[in-house]
């Protein structure tokens, strides 16, 4: 175990400290107040409910925080309270809340029975080095906790059809340690650069079953009706690479007759896309284009 002062974390890794105060007083002796920033408490039924990209996005800085760990200054850092409640989110990243739990001590080995790994699921051994350490050891137990808590409950549900199989890879790969953290971040990286590219939509069928109406500076104000996973609680608010993807998508819901082009972007930088069920009230709106299905 080692004091927070004893390491020095990236802003990707810990919530950062913004200040402190210590204050000796009569009545309050010896006491440090720290201020913090301010993260969402990880609620894992919540993140379930929320779009593929923003699980995604949760995954990778993860994986991004693990990396660090394995290669810290002071050596592998294992977190030894794995649990969600240990993170917050900060601007849609993971964080770790404090470095209370975290330990750069690898366990010491005579042969490799002495490096066993239990876990409720399943258990590891991993092997004994020449210099009677267990190989590994920190970094591999971060990997599988963060499969067994995070990986297999987010990254593969409702993702685009096109990368599921490499998503899959991924969960597989570390469930079984097959993997260690350099070759998952790289796996995790190649994931976001096919999607933030649109390169995983190349090997799909894009021929339109419908043709659609141009309507420039214009959008739908009501009509909506609600997909999973959506931006919008009340509508049918998905992220889309170009105006092709986004037909596909409103080819594939019978109740979309229309979508909205908005200005927003997501954090990979896709556009935000209004799907409607109507197109009964056109409205004007400069920062909007509306398509509208004119066949079926």
């Amino acid at each position: 175990m080692f004091s927070e002062e004893e390491f020095s974390t990236s802003e990707c890794m810990e919530s950062r400290l913004y200040g402190y105060c210590y204050q000796d007083s009569n009545d309050i002796p010896d006491t440090l107040t720290a201020i913090t920033e301010l993260g969402s408490p990880l609620e894992m039924i919540q993140l379930l409910q929320t779009s593929w990209e923003d699980r995604f996005r949760i995954c990778l800085s993860l994986v991004r925080l693990l990396h660090y760990l394995a290669h810290s200054p002071l050596g592998s850092v294992t977190l030894l309270d794995f649990r969600p409640r240990q993170f917050v989110i900060v601007d849609g990243e993971l964080k770790v809340t404090d470095l209370d739990d975290a330990s750069i001590e690898e366990s010491s080995c005579t042969s490799n029975s002495d490096c066993f790994m239990e876990f409720p699921a399943r258990n590891f051994t991993l092997p004994c080095s020449v210099e009677g350490r267990c190989q590994n050891m920190n970094e591999k137990r971060n990997l599988y906790n963060a499969y067994r808590f995070f990986f297999t409950y987010l990254l593969p549900h409702s993702a685009p059809p096109s990368l599921r199989p490499l998503l899959d890879k991924i969960v597989n790969a570390t469930g079984e340690l097959h993997w260690g953290i350099d070759e998952t971040a790289a796996q995790l990286e190649r994931v976001l650069n096919l999607y933030k590219s649109g390169e995983y939509l190349q090997n799909t069928t894009r021929i339109s079953k419908s043709e659609y109406r141009r309507v420039p500076e214009a959008f739908i104000p009501d009509e909506n009706y609600r997909c999973w996973p959506s931006y919008h609680h009340k509508g049918c608010l998905l992220s889309v690479f170009d105006v092709n993807e986004a037909i596909e998508i409103c080819d594939s819901y019978s109740q979309c007759k229309a979508f909205v082009l908005t200005n927003q972007t997501t954090w990979t930088g896709r556009q935000l896309v209004f799907f409607k069920a109507a197109s009964n009230h056109i409205m004007p709106d400069p920062d909007k284009i509306t398509y509208v299905k004119v066949t079926d």
